[in-house]
């Protein structure tokens, strides 16, 4: 079973930048599509951004349209780490975000939806203030 913990997280002025790393356990990291979400208070979680596997078109990445051009998102399979660069903060960026694992690299074409990960971190909060 891998563990995911995520770091990073913090009080942000709007315009400014955070990285979040989430470290993962286990041999197989290179392996999983990896995914970050966040749920805001009273709202579903969403999709955030992902990346592929080394099994499955290789390097590929998926943004969503809110963070595209802001969020980065980026993997060190020799640290089991993926990150997730965040540039010009918003305040409606504040949630938990949370890193997530696809065990199944083949799920990649369901890479936004929460229902298809299979591990989860604990989350780290994000304060964007205005």
């Amino acid at each position: 079973q891998v563990q995911l913990v995520e770091s990073g997280g913090g009080l942000v002025q709007a315009g400014g930048s955070l990285r979040l790393s989430c470290a993962a356990s286990g041999r197989s990291f290179s392996r999983y599509n990896m995914g970050w979400f966040r749920q805001a208070p009273g709202k579903e979680r969403e999709f955030v951004a992902a990346v592929t596997g080394i099994m499955w078109s290789i390097g590929s990445t998926d943004y969503a349209d809110s963070v595209k051009g802001r969020f980065t998102i980026s993997r060190d399979n020799a640290k089991n780490t993926v990150y997730l660069q965040m540039n010009s903060l918003k305040p409606e960026d504040t949630a938990v975000y949370y890193c997530a694992t696809q065990s199944a690299q083949s799920s990649w074409p369901s890479r936004r939806q929460p229902t298809r990960y299979d591990c989860w971190g604990q989350g780290t909060q994000v304060t964007v203030s205005s």
